[in-house]
């Protein structure tokens, strides 16, 4: 992986040093509550815009040499009575990549549009190339099963914040 940003939550974010110390709070989620987290990730050989300047004492060789591992991901977490964090870590295979957006589940294509909405209102420069067109697309086409009218919805919000732009 040549590099990553997480979507939303710039001003909750945790610096590197303190992952592991249980001192620091980034953001807190109540018992009980889900939260989804979105990361956008540039893969070595896409053709993503890397905006991120290289590490200055990062050795570039991958630490695998099958290259079907681009990212390990790790979480930690406090029990609502626990005073300390615990650790859970994944590693994120080449074998979970989807050949194309189109192939990923419509609430996955869904909460895509819903973010880049997000960001495309407050005028985040990583969706300068994208259209409005292109979200409203993205909303449209991932409306799914909507039971209450939700999407219904924000496809309307996303087509009148077209209109505006």
């Amino acid at each position: 992986m040549v590099e990553y940003r997480q979507i939303g939550y710039e001003n909750r974010q945790l610096a590197r040093e303190d992952f592991n110390n249980d001192k620091v709070d980034a953001g807190d989620i109540g018992a009980g509550k889900r939260v989804t987290v979105l990361y956008e990730l540039v893969l070595k050989g896409s053709k993503g815009d890397v905006k991120a300047d290289s590490l200055s004492y990062q050795n570039e060789k991958p630490k695998s040499d099958s290259g079907r591992e681009p990212a390990f991901l790790k979480m930690r977490w406090k029990t609502p009575a626990g005073s300390k964090s615990e650790l859970a870590s994944l590693v994120i295979n080449t074998s979970d990549q989807l050949a194309a957006f189109t192939d990923g589940s419509v609430d996955m294509r869904f909460t895509v549009a819903v973010a880049a909405f997000g960001q495309k209102l407050r005028h985040n420069a990583a969706l300068d190339k994208t259209s409005w067109q292109t979200i409203l697309d993205w909303a449209s086409n991932a409306k799914g099963r909507d039971e209450h009218g939700y999407r219904h919805e924000f496809v309307g919000m996303v087509r009148t914040a077209k209109n505006f732009n």
